[in-house]
């Protein structure tokens, strides 16, 4: 098993003993210290968090430890499902969100995951922003909110669809000419 926590994130083998692999025990408390971090900086009550995952087979449970944590600690989820890296980057600015969670481990085998941590500007954290969240995870600083103040789960469709005509609409990009190459695409 293996777990590398840095200031971009936690990643890690999925399962094992805490602390040693992404267990949900580990996910848990990482993305309790991001909530608490977040709700140090927001001006909001509940501050909002746009959250995307990759097809991994553990996609589904890591997205719901996090999801359920999130609205425990009261900071409310705009759940994006399958997304790509930026496309959740670019769906914090859209929703006006306090920050966004990818859960992706990018290149490494199936059998790992990641929580990737965005701030305001959908763009990853901070040394300085990574380190006082890992702080927060080492001494257990965070505190769950109480039953009138517990977040919420907002389905949030579309985006892709979005980036898509954002990336079109770019001037540099010459739709036309690309018609007529009649590129064939495959997606993995």
């Amino acid at each position: 098993m293996s777990l590398v926590v840095s200031i971009s994130g936690i990643r890690g083998t999925i399962g094992g003993i805490p602390g040693e692999g992404l267990t949900p025990v580990d996910t848990v408390q990482f993305a309790s210290a991001y909530a608490a971090w977040l709700k140090e900086k927001s001006n909001r009550e509940r501050p909002a968090v746009a959250l995307g995952r990759d097809a991994r087979i553990s996609g589904p449970m890591v997205e719901q430890l996090v999801t359920a944590t999130l609205t425990a600690m009261g900071v409310d989820v705009f759940r994006l499902g399958m997304a790509t890296t930026p496309t959740v980057e670019m769906a914090v600015t859209e929703i006006g969100a306090d920050g966004g969670i990818i859960l992706t481990a990018s290149h490494n085998p199936g059998h790992w995951n990641a929580l990737k941590l965005l701030n305001e500007k959908g763009e990853f954290l901070s040394a300085a922003d990574g380190n006082v969240i890992m702080e927060k995870v080492r001494k257990g600083d965070f505190r769950y909110a109480d039953i009138k103040n517990l977040g919420t789960v907002k389905p949030f469709e579309g985006m892709d669809i979005k980036h898509i005509d954002r990336v079109i609409g770019l001037d540099l990009v010459d739709v036309e000419k690309i018609r007529e190459k009649k590129y064939r695409v495959v997606i993995d």
